[in-house]
């Protein structure tokens, strides 16, 4: 039996802009308005407005002790080192080590934290941080009460310094802030997954659709355009984002993954401490990277890798056409011995191999992806 799909608040706005809808995710969710390429373009070199509603909050309150003893326990990043007003990339990790989601950590105070999480995990996230809760210390899954759009690319700051009439340089990267808007008090935070600068606002979903409505009349003269999910992948591999259940999933670690950046050492320690920090420190069997292909093609999801002796070395976890450098690129979980900068690899695409090459520096210039 087909599970009916859930909707945004701002379904109905998509639909009157002449959205194509596609599920994502259990959702509704608009792939696009005008087209992927053009949407992109426009975030690139003036701004595109998300619709992010789908994606869910969680609140962790209590004692520092008590908080502390749960996140430190379940994510890998160190929780310790936040300070007020500070957003940390961070992971939650199953006992075996393998990843619940990718999740951004916003600390309030103390005994304040917010965890937003990806649309499809967010139930599940708040269901294994409440099992290992003790103490004083209390996990909420408030996400039906929170509307959030983002707002990303050049002129994002200035859209929204206009919209709010408020300097906003202030605001740095992996930071947020509340202000009190139109009565309500909002969350806005300066992080992004397209590799340009932006915004997540968050808010009540009346004053969501409000604040969506009018951005787009505000933004217009800079360039501001909606954008749908078609996009908002291309946007994110080009920035080489990760997306769970292609590069994060329930077996590999955070290292395996590609995003051993998070992993921090801790005591004491996390769920499969010491399988992750052998990834760390000594390489693990295989792991996510970048390829770029060599000749005509597009990559996508699951096409398999092959060294240049013919042995099958891996698989594509994601992959498109990049219109910021007109040349397909993806992402692979590759046997380790092949993930060096410049190896040259194969892929096979509808029964032929091509050329490509692993890329593990970043795929577009000057993205604040790599500011972090």
């Amino acid at each position: 039996m087909q599970l009916e799909l859930k909707q945004t608040p701002l379904y109905q706005i998509h639909k009157d802009l002449g959205a194509k809808m596609v599920p994502f995710g259990g959702w509704d969710m608009p792939v696009q308005y005008t087209g992927i390429i053009q949407e992109h373009n426009a975030t690139r070199t003036h701004a595109g407005l998300f619709d992010v509603s789908h994606m869910g909050e969680i609140f962790v309150t209590g004692s520092e002790a008590d908080i502390l003893s749960l996140l430190e326990k379940t994510t890998c990043n160190k929780i310790s080192s936040m300070y007020d007003g500070q957003v940390q990339y961070n992971a939650v990790l199953n006992e075996n080590g393998g990843l619940v989601d990718d999740i951004t950590v916003y600390r309030f105070s103390q005994t304040k934290y917010m965890i937003c999480s990806n649309a499809s995990n967010y139930p599940e996230v708040a269901a294994h941080l409440q099992k290992y809760v003790s103490g004083n210390c209390k996990v909420e899954d408030v996400s039906k009460n929170w509307h959030q759009i983002a707002l990303q690319g050049p002129n994002a700051n200035q859209i929204l310094e206009n919209y709010l009439g408020k300097d906003l340089s202030t605001l740095l990267y992996y930071h947020f802030i509340e202000l009190e808007l139109n009565g309500e008090t909002i969350i806005l935070s300066r992080t992004g997954y397209t590799g340009e600068d932006g915004f997540e606002i968050y808010t009540s979903h009346t004053l969501g659709l409000k604040l969506w409505n009018e951005l787009l009349i505000q933004g217009k003269d800079l360039g501001l355009v909606p954008v749908g999910l078609g996009a908002r992948d291309t946007l994110r591999l080009e920035a080489k984002y990760p997306l769970y259940g292609h590069e994060l999933n329930s077996e590999w670690s955070p290292v395996e993954s590609g995003i051993g950046f998070v992993v921090k050492e801790k005591n004491p320690p996390y769920f499969a401490y010491d399988r992750i920090q052998k990834d760390k420190k000594e390489n693990p069997k295989q792991k996510v990277v970048g390829i770029i292909l060599q000749e005509p093609g597009v990559l996508r999801e699951n096409f398999p890798v092959f060294s240049s002796d013919g042995k099958e070395i891996g698989k594509t976890t994601s992959g498109t056409h990049s219109p910021t450098r007109k040349e397909s690129l993806g992402l692979a979980m590759l046997a380790f011995p092949f993930t060096k900068n410049q190896t040259e690899v194969w892929v096979e695409i509808r029964g032929q191999k091509k050329k490509a090459k692993v890329e593990t520096g970043p795929f577009i210039k000057g993205s604040v992806r790599n500011q972090k």
